[in-house]
């Protein structure tokens, strides 16, 4: 097994997770099989009970893991399944620990983090490498594993000496350490400076950590006589600094990696130049194109994105992500207007006038709408009003997990004429109460107590849009987490009012996708499409609700065609291929502005 380690300094969101990813697919690309773990210092045991404003958003794993949203950026990037494992955090390490302890596999020893939490950090680590993740049963070659935080960090010391320990113990060859590095450009002078990168790299070599590799972040491509100096003080060789320049859509970044050699330097270090005598190259040919495409898009789709989160986009990483590989597909420049719920609801109008008819011109000018996940009441009757909107106007619909329970309580309210209909989550007393606590719950437990990971839902109507999404599929396997659902008592009233519930899990008694028959697209799942999204391989409901967005959905829908192939034509126009849960299926038969780091065009700093 080779490794390789990617750290940051200088400081933090320079887009670690991104140069990982876009190393484990140019050596993927080489023919290598690749695996990525994420340590995490916090304490956590895992994401799962950190609010998206602190953390962005929680990523859910198959196995049920609520993880970083790196590894989110690791299963698109590299299209693999990873398990909870792969993110390490400095709770799971310790409670493992303990754990031993309390064992007594220690032997009366004192436990202490030289040598036990190192030693344990070491183990994981080798024991996870292991896993397989492509579907296969074969181990992969190289595990790249990117360390949390910032060099210098205090609660990372423990991981440093860990690796530290480990490089020396799988020996030369089989370890190479990527510093991702910021070289910024002061406005006052106007040129590019080296010294942040100097320190940052003396503080690694300081805890025993020597670089093989400089990537070197920056907003314009690096000039050679800075590289000269980064040399120089960095003792690292000229051909091993990579620059990371800004770039027009994050697809470019393995392709920089490519086009700087730095599979070279990176293969050479690990020893794995060539097969035989044949040298490794990278075919990034799908890459190229899918990189090349996006930058050509001209014709916008507006999706109106109505949440509680929006100050952060990161909080809904995955969606943004899944609504980008969708748009591509169909050829449409994705443009995401943010749209506070709390700014739509009757108590806006008298407190934030402005901020209330901003919202609504946003959600009235949008081409479809989206209401993603979410916990709390804040911002309810804002959802709520948007569904009605979607539902009234024949506007395209897609609502997640709580989007779809907004929507039955908005159907209960609007069209059963049940006033008082609410979810126990917002209103535990409701006379009404169409989403209910899920009896397997807890609610004095937070941590992993929720409905989480993959789930079988059976389609029980084959005609609906849903299941033609899913190319006729009969089930789907979808990632869940939620607490409440609705209430199974509750859906014969509502099928006979309209509202049909054309997916259901394995007892039929727990409803997972809702369908309006007569609308143009109105959809909620109860599942999380996004998680298992992938560029190229859309998720089957984001591809319909952008298409029911742009007037595609009818073609789609059609007998010939199923989700975007780039080369495949039918009858002249784009032939599609349908993916379910990532993938490939038999075919159907029958002027903008940059919010938090990301712009609302769909580029961003994740894929």
């Amino acid at each position: 097994m080779k490794y390789v380690l990617v750290t940051g300094g200088v400081v933090s969101g320079l887009g670690k997770g991104v140069t990982a990813s876009s190393i484990g697919v140019v050596l993927k690309a080489c023919g290598l099989r690749v695996t990525s773990i994420k340590i995490d210092p916090y304490l956590n045991t895992d994401a799962g009970t950190m609010s998206p404003f602190e953390h962005g958003e929680v990523f859910v794993l198959d196995d049920g893991g609520e993880v970083d949203l790196d590894l989110g950026n690791y299963e698109r990037f590299l299209d693999i399944k990873l398990t909870r494992d792969n993110n390490i955090t400095t709770g799971k390490i310790y409670q493992s620990v303990i754990n031993k302890e309390r064992r007594g596999d220690y032997l009366g020893k004192t436990v202490q983090v030289v040598p036990h939490i190192t030693d344990e950090i070491q183990e994981w680590i080798e024991r996870v490498a292991m896993n397989p993740v492509d579907g296969t049963d074969e181990p992969a070659d190289v595990c790249v594993i990117e360390l949390g935080g910032t060099i210098g960090d205090i609660e990372s010391m423990p991981f440093i000496e860990a690796l530290g320990q480990f490089s020396y113990r799988v020996g030369p060859g089989n370890f190479c350490l990527v510093h991702v590095s910021l070289v910024p450009v002061l406005n006052v002078v106007g040129e590019q400076k080296t010294k942040p990168t100097q320190h940052s790299v003396r503080g690694l070599r300081g805890l025993g950590l020597i670089p093989d590799i400089l990537a070197c972040r920056s907003t314009q491509p690096l000039e050679e006589h800075v590289k000269v100096k980064l040399a120089q003080f960095c003792h690292v060789p000229i051909p091993n600094i990579i620059n990371l320049h800004d770039v027009t859509n994050i697809w470019h970044i393995p392709l920089l990696l490519r086009d700087q050699k730095a599979h070279e330097a990176i293969l050479k270090v690990l020893e794995l130049q060539c097969v035989g005598k044949v040298p490794r190259e990278p075919k990034l040919s799908e890459w190229t194109e899918r990189a090349s495409k996006f930058d050509k898009l001209k014709t916008p789709v507006r999706i109106a994105m109505v949440g509680k989160y929006t100050g952060l986009s990161d909080s809904y990483l995955s969606v943004l992500k899944a609504l980008l590989h969708a748009s591509v597909a169909l050829e449409r420049k994705l443009v995401v207007d943010w749209v506070p719920s709390c700014d739509l609801e009757d108590s806006a109008e008298k407190e934030t006038p402005e901020a209330y008819e901003k919202a609504w011109d946003l959600l009235k000018g949008a081409d479809g709408v989206l209401v993603p996940g979410g916990f709390g009441d804040r911002g309810v009757q804002g959802k709520i009003l948007a569904a009605q909107y979607a539902r009234e106007n024949n506007v395209p619909y897609l609502g997640i997990c709580l989007g779809m329970q907004i929507a039955v309580i908005e159907f209960a309210r609007s069209v059963m004429k049940l006033h008082g209909a609410n979810s126990t989550e917002f209103d535990p007393d409701t006379e009404t109460p169409c989403v209910i606590f899920m009896p397997e719950g807890s609610k004095t437990h937070m941590g992993a107590t929720m409905r989480l990971g993959s789930r079988r839902t059976f389609f029980k109507v084959n005609s609906c849009k849903s299941a033609k999404l899913y190319g006729n599929a009969s089930y789907v396997d979808e990632r869940h987490r939620h607490r409440y659902e609705v209430n199974p008592d509750m859906v014969p009233e509502f099928e006979k009012a309209g509202l049909s519930f054309v997916g259901r899990d394995e007892s039929g008694e727990r409803m997972e996708i809702i369908e309006l028959p007569n609308h143009k697209f109105f959809i909620g799942a109860q599942f999380h499409p996004e998680f298992k999204s992938r560029p190229g391989k859309p998720s089957a409901l984001f591809l319909g609700l952008i298409a029911a967005a742009s007037g595609q959905l009818d073609h789609l829908l059609q007998p010939c065609c199923s989700a975007v192939s780039q080369h495949a034509r039918c009858n002249g126009a784009p032939k599609l291929k349908l993916y379910q849960n990532g993938h490939v299926k038999k075919p159907l038969n029958g002027g903008l502005v940059k919010v938090n780091g990301y712009y609302a065009n769909g580029n961003g700093i994740h894929i």
